[in-house]
């Protein structure tokens, strides 16, 4: 049994998102507290939470995607993948959950992913700091299948 887990940690979104955090909690404090601040405040909030850091997990059945403190998670089966390989992601994919030609990324930081080719047609591409290793747990597993 070769399961893996490894989390990537989004230092640029938790700055970026930090920074927002506290300019918003500096114009409250200048506003008196007005309460139409704090639901920007909570969004900068939330969002820090669910997209600070992308967690991947391979154990014997599935890939598991969870973002941040676990409200965000997505699961691929084992079994469903076709084929997989390490990529570069162009510059305007960006970080974030999103549809990108031909399929949907997930990344919290970098440039590198493993894409996933699903035995339905559909792509997927993992952000990682760890991509080798990703590759080299996938060869094992996959090959079970």
């Amino acid at each position: 049994m070769n399961n893996y887990k490894h989390t990537q940690i989004g230092y640029v979104l938790i700055i970026a998102l930090g920074a927002a955090v506290v300019m918003i909690g500096n114009l409250a404090v200048a506003t008196k507290f007005n309460p139409g601040v704090f639901l920007p405040l909570a969004i900068m909030i939330l969002c820090l939470l669910a997209f600070a850091t992308l967690t991947v997990q391979v154990n014997d059945q599935a890939i598991i995607l969870r973002f941040g403190i676990g409200l965000i998670r997505k699961s691929f089966r084992l079994q469903d993948i076709q084929a997989y390989q390490a990529v570069k992601n162009p510059w305007y994919y960006a970080w974030g959950i999103h549809a990108i030609p031909g399929g949907w990324i997930f990344n919290v930081s970098g440039w590198e992913a493993v894409e996933l080719q699903m035995k339905n047609g559909r792509k997927y591409r993992i952000g990682t700091d760890d991509v080798q290793r990703l590759v080299s747990v996938l060869e094992t597993h996959v090959q079970k299948m």
